[in-house]
């Protein structure tokens, strides 16, 4: 019989999903029709589209490949960021500024859809400021749930601006927290919670190079020790997909999928 951990362990697994690719090239159309047949789904279903962004190298990849679709339509689409930086949208650290630039400009998608920060405010009043804009896009929920939220994983396990080892893990109120002390610069930055990230319906992390690949494992294996923040991210009621070239895949000795091309999640 299998202990509590282990049947957990195996519900986890079975609702996960690791799609392995041989390059981020292959990777992105897949990426861009995960984003695209999760908005119709949503649209259908109620009027409009709830999608969180991360920065990284998120921002050219989607710029790219949804711009290369025919008849994209983000006039019912909801954007929210899944972390920001406190600095002007001028910034090129600016998660918004980047995305608007490589993406917003060039699409459909209403000023009123896009969810900003206001980074004239102090940190914390930031992230009251976001946390109050997320509640009226949501009123009808404790905690947002967004449609897809779109996760990168950092070197050292983090994803959002949820760091190892720091406070914010634990966190189980808030929507939005505010972290001064973000180990990766700049310091000061506003972050979705897990329990925002684990209400979402469909959550999908995007992890590419071979830097990437001695962490992955202990991410998606388990590791002796505190779980690194990427791997506490699984949604209480939706999808989890982690999207991975070969080279940060180079490490795994679990089962992954390897689908052929022109595939479709």
């Amino acid at each position: 019989m299998m202990s509590a951990p282990e049947l957990l362990s195996s519900a986890l697994m079975a609702a996960r999903r690791i799609v392995v690719f041989p390059s981020s090239v292959e990777l992105g159309p897949v990426l861009a029709h995960l984003v695209t047949s999760r908005a119709e789904k949503a649209i259908t279903s109620r009027g409009r589209f709830t999608l969180g962004l991360s920065g990284g190298s998120l921002v050219s990849m989607l710029g790219k490949e949804l711009l290369a679709l025919p008849e994209l339509d983000c006039s019912k689409w909801v954007v929210g960021f899944c972390d920001e930086r406190l600095v002007p949208f001028d910034d090129p650290e600016s998660t918004y500024g980047l995305y608007k630039s490589k993406l917003f400009s060039k699409v459909n998608i209403p000023d009123s859809g896009i969810l900003t920060i206001d980074s004239t405010l102090s940190v914390s009043e930031c992230a009251e400021d976001y946390t109050h804009k997320l509640k009226e896009a949501f009123p009808d929920d404790d905690f947002p749930v967004f449609d897809l939220l779109l996760l990168g994983m950092g070197p050292d396990g983090h994803t959002c601006s949820l760091f190892p080892d720091h406070p914010l893990l634990e966190e189980t109120k808030k929507i939005v927290a505010p972290i001064s002390d973000s180990p990766k610069p700049p310091p000061q930055r506003v972050t979705m919670t897990f329990p925002v990230v684990n209400s979402a319906r469909c959550v999908a992390f995007v992890s590419t190079g071979g830097s990437k690949a001695p962490i992955l494992k202990e991410v998606l294996e388990g590791r002796e020790g505190p779980a690194f923040p990427a791997a506490r991210v699984v949604p209480t009621n939706g999808e989890l997909f982690w999207l991975v070239d070969d080279p940060a895949a180079a490490s795994l000795t679990i089962q992954v999928e390897r689908p052929g091309s022109g595939a479709k999640l």
